[in-house]
């Protein structure tokens, strides 16, 4: 990838003996390896059997959890908060798990719609919940760089499976709580 790197700059026109870029090859690389590493980890290594028994079975919602990922048609950024509702169904999930799942599927090559359908079918999947809810907004460097250049753009997915999807209420109380800023 080092190797590859290098090329790609001097294809640019660029000079690797300059002062700033000889070691850039290999910085490009060690961070493209971080920036994609959702891609060789493993989804139980993450739970680390962090599931627990509850008899809990109202709404769990945990917001604004970060992301970075990057977009899989120019590899460039998208920026922005994930937004998480599941219903227990005897089971419940530790609280950083949630956030180090986000991780998992935003550190590779993305679209946010595809991100966001990977949190939930993940989520809904491991704790077996009644319902999960993902919410998902971004900005897109890809849009604000370059192209049409809109510096404002707001990108929003959702993904309601389950009890989440078929109970309009239950949406709408998910909704209105994510809505909420207190």
């Amino acid at each position: 990838m080092e190797q590859q790197f290098a090329q790609i700059i001097e294809l640019l026109g660029e000079d690797l003996s300059r002062e700033g870029l000889q070691n850039t090859p290999k910085r490009a690389a060690e961070a493209m390896r971080y920036l994609t590493q959702g891609y060789q980890q493993d989804i139980h290594e993450i739970i680390n059997g962090a599931l627990f028994a509850s008899d809990m079975e109202e709404m769990v919602i945990v917001k604004n959890i970060e992301l970075y990922s990057l977009c899989e048609h120019h590899l460039l950024p998208f920026i922005g908060k994930c937004h998480i509702a599941y219903i227990p169904q005897g089971k419940i999930i530790g609280l950083s798990k949630i956030a180090r799942l986000v991780d998992v599927f935003a550190r590779r090559l993305q679209v946010q719609e595809k991100l966001t359908k990977q949190i939930a079918d993940c989520i809904f999947q491991v704790t077996q919940a009644a319902g999960v809810g993902v919410i998902l907004e971004a900005q897109h460097l890809c849009m604000m760089m370059r192209g049409v250049e809109k510096q404002n753009s707001v990108m929003t997915t959702s993904m309601m499976l389950g009890s989440l999807r078929k109970d309009s209420s239950l949406r709408a109380e998910f909704l209105n709580l994510v809505q909420n800023k207190n």
